[in-house]
């Protein structure tokens, strides 16, 4: 297994081992035991799975109280996925990172808690799974615009097919601080 940082600290890239021949492949997608070593705080106690049509932008979402970590993968297809560090007092506040996961690269991507994610469909259809550090909580539940020009995410793609829900999502400098996540 692989385990890269990105440009902001927390959210991880992992490329698990593959073996494979003629017959297909084998992968090891979670070890509690391996995936500690590596860096990855804590349990996961839900899993969710999610299948999307081509140009669909889910996010920007995240869990407050009650934040999740999660540990994304695509079963089928290829998405863009993203986070955005919403915590207030960090130093790399309203940052991003992005990475391209599909089934082909059998990549994985950790968010942390306390960061916002969201994906975009670049396949004809996707199924993205994940695993969390904590269990739904429709109260905690808050949006970032997906476009926010203050984050300045460079999407693949122009115009998105939304939920009215993620339509409605404010910008980040619209959330009053005390509703975000707190650094350290």
């Amino acid at each position: 297994m692989k385990v890269e940082s990105t440009s902001i600290p927390g959210p991880l890239i992992i490329e698990p081992a593959v073996h494979g021949d003629d017959r297909g492949f084998f992968m090891e997608t979670y070890s509690r035991n391996r995936y500690a070593e590596a860096g990855l705080p804590g349990e996961f106690v839900q899993d969710n799975l999610s299948v999307s049509a081509k140009g669909i932008l889910r996010g920007l979402h995240l869990q407050h109280p009650n934040d999740q970590g999660k540990l994304c993968e695509v079963l089928d297809g290829e998405v863009f996925d993203v986070v955005v560090d919403v915590r207030v007092g960090s130093p790399s506040f309203g940052r991003w990172v992005g990475v391209t996961l599909s089934s082909k690269n059998k990549r994985q991507f950790y968010v942390p808690p306390g960061f916002a994610h969201g994906f975009c469909v670049l396949s004809e259809r996707a199924m993205f799974s994940y695993k969390c550090t904590d269990f739904y909580s429709a109260a905690s539940e808050l949006g970032v615009a997906w476009d926010d020009p203050e984050i300045g995410i460079d999407w693949p793609i122009s115009s998105p097919t939304l939920s009215g829900k993620d339509q409605a999502n404010p910008r980040l400098q619209d959330i009053p601080p005390e509703k975000l996540p707190r650094y350290g």
